[in-house]
């Protein structure tokens, strides 16, 4: 009997091992044209021109908007991440139709050549425009500029608006086939719901008809690795409506992951010097008055409960319990820099219609840590958490790094000189690192300068990942104090800091960075057995218990399927190893690994295979990448 299975299984065994390098053929294919094509976009922080050219684009679509529907009233027309909108108040919807009418006539604007012009203005003659072209809320705008005079830019002698610019200089420095209108959306006036429906029209612009190529790729890319999609097809999360928007449930395997993140989030720490903590979900609202949160968060926090005749607050931040922990006992000098993490979950209000997948809800973990260190001790202590960004960020294959340093808004706390030393101690930990960075003039907290990392990922996305932030006010409001060598109590310096942001988001930015297929050391599922027949099912769990005992996260497909449904299975999954089992892997105790990216790697003895799995789980690295003589090490 064991032979005749053997005698059917070899063809298709022979089939399977076709099926999977074509598969393999395939995805290097896929990914090497993605390589090809993955031209590096400009963005606005590093190019002036496309700012002026999105920002003069939603100036021509609501001059063309306006022309064609009269009625239509504008509010405002900022650029943003990859083009531009401009949001209308008109009685009609716009329609997919309007939009090709809307791009005819902005193209007809382009072509025309018009001048773009600045004026200043008194805030009276500004007013006096606006009420005589009856534009309710240019009023509301004109009201919340608080500084003179009032700048208005027009396009020729036709429309104008109050806008601060930048602009190109006429309408026929806008590349007309570089700019496409995208979509058309609903949005509150002022994102208040309370306030008026309006109409946006989204629109994206480039410096090159070659970069709207691109663009578009890019999209198209970036649909097919949405982590909403493969969150759902690959078992890892949901957002139960049952329960409630905003808030998610992890599924097993993502679960799972989030484990494995978690831990090696706790080593690193660990090793770099930080102690853990654990602190309350919610507390007494007197402390959130205390921290100020409740003063100028309240928005973005949920109501409070009654217990026993006192006010409770779920938690939107962890700062708070971490300045209670300080406060338990006097510190001296000698006990600074205390290094305190945690992965503490936070409840924050968001509207509805901004919730979005795992990249913004209600419930989220934040990966946090506080330092309170003497100011002579900061730079080493940022220099120290820059380290620590670069070590855990680059696991996950991400080393391509922007950085923005912020510094001192016009409205603060704190002494010039603790801000003047703040931001030095930034800058030369930056300089330390050998970072290039950004300075946004005046864009710090009112508590504090700042260092922002935003990470790129796979196919050339932006994201904005960690913080690290230095903070003069909690201090204050919480007094907390050492005492020196002089033996005088003094504030130290808090330091907020978190890596992933949260844990949510970041597990979302790895579903897309990695469409889905997660490295060997961090899937669910390392490796799956395929057995040819049920015959071959207790020697494929024997090799699961194996693996198992090595820590090493092995599975059985005992679905029953034909082998080549076995294989598509293994490879819609994104499990990084499959081996066909039959009678022969059984007479000579081995397995033929196949990899989704290298294809078949050749048959080893099963110890070979399980302890070259493991060397390169420890390691971070691929299977392929090990070789026999280091797993034999």
């Amino acid at each position: 009997a064991a032979a005749a299975a053997a005698a059917r299984g070899a063809p298709a065994q022979k089939r399977a091992a076709a099926a999977v390098t074509a598969i393999a053929t395939e995805a290097r294919e896929v990914k090497e044209s993605m390589d090809k094509a993955l031209v590096r976009l400009p963005t606005n922080e590093n190019s002036e021109r496309l700012r002026c050219i999105r920002h003069s684009a939603a100036h021509i679509m609501a001059m063309a908007v306006q022309r064609l529907y009269p009625g239509a009233q504008v509010t405002i027309g900022p650029w943003i991440e990859n083009g531009f909108y401009y949001d209308f108040d008109m009685p009609q919807p716009f329609v997919d139709d309007d939009m090709k009418k809307i791009k005819k006539e902005m193209d007809a604007i382009i072509k025309a050549k018009l001048p773009i012009t600045r004026e200043e203005v008194s805030r009276e003659e500004a007013e006096r425009r606006i009420r005589a072209q009856n534009e309710p809320y240019k009023l509301e705008i004109l009201a919340s500029i608080k500084s003179e005079p009032i700048t208005i830019y027009a396009i020729g002698d036709q429309w104008w608006d109050l806008c601060a610019g930048p602009h190109v200089e006429n309408t026929g420095d806008l590349p007309a086939k570089a700019i496409a209108l995208e979509a058309i959306a609903g949005a509150y006036w002022r994102g208040d719901e309370r306030n008026a429906m309006l109409q946006r029209i989204y629109g994206t612009a480039w410096e090159s008809p070659d970069q709207l190529k691109q663009y578009k790729k890019l999209k198209e890319e970036a649909k097919k690795r949405d982590h909403r999609l493969l969150g759902q097809k690959l078992d890892l999360f949901s957002i139960q409506e049952d329960a409630g928007q905003g808030l998610v449930f992890w599924h097993p395997k993502g679960a799972l992951i989030r484990r494995i993140v978690e831990d090696r989030w706790k080593q690193d720490h660990i090793e770099s010097g930080y102690e853990l903590l654990y602190t309350p979900h919610m507390a007494n609202l007197d402390l959130w008055k205390t921290s100020g949160h409740f003063d100028f968060y309240k928005e973005s926090m949920f109501d409070q409960m009654e217990i026993e005749d006192e006010q409770y607050q779920i938690r939107p931040m962890n700062c708070p319990f971490h300045c209670l922990t300080y406060k338990q006992g006097l510190k001296s000098y000698r006990d600074l820099p205390l290094r305190w993490a945690e992965l503490g979950t936070v409840y924050r209000y968001e509207r509805s219609g901004t919730l979005h997948g795992l990249m913004r809800v209600r419930g989220f973990t934040q990966d946090d840590a506080h330092i309170f260190c003497l100011p002579e001790q900061l730079a080493n202590e940022i220099r120290g958490v820059l380290d620590l960004v670069e070590r855990v960020l680059s696991r996950y294959g991400f080393s391509e790094y922007e950085v923005m340093l912020s510094t001192r808004p016009e409205e603060s706390v704190g002494t010039d000189e603790i801000w003047d030393k703040a931001t030095e101690a930034l800058k030369t930990a930056l300089d330390m690192k050998q970072w290039e960075y950004s300075v946004d003039e005046g864009g710090g907290a009112f508590y504090g300068p700042k260092i922002d990392v935003k990470i790129r990922d796979a196919i050339g996305r932006l994201w904005q990942c960690s913080t690290v932030q230095c903070d003069f006010n909690l201090p204050e409001r919480f007094d907390l104090e050492f005492v020196d060598r002089e033996n005088t109590r003094q504030r130290p310096i808090m330091v907020h800091r978190a890596i992933f942001g949260s844990i949510e988001r970041f597990f979302g930015i790895l579903i897309e960075s990695y469409a889905g297929e997660f490295p060997l050391w961090l899937a669910p599922v390392q490796m799956r057995l395929l057995p040819v027949t049920d015959n071959v099912l207790d020697f494929c769990h024997d090799v699961k218990r194996r693996a198992a005992a090595l820590g090493l996260r092995v599975e059985v497909d005992s679905s029953g399927e034909r082998l080549g449904k076995l294989v598509r299975n293994a490879e819609m999954d994104r499990i990084p190893l499959a081996a066909v089992v039959g009678q022969k892997e059984i007479e000579t105790s081995s397995l033929a690994v196949r990899t989704r990216k290298q294809g078949d790697l050749g048959a080893a003895s099963i110890d070979a295979v399980l302890e070259r799995m493991k060397q390169a789980v420890s390691d971070f690295r691929e299977y392929a990448e090990i070789s026999d003589v280091e797993s034999r090490c």
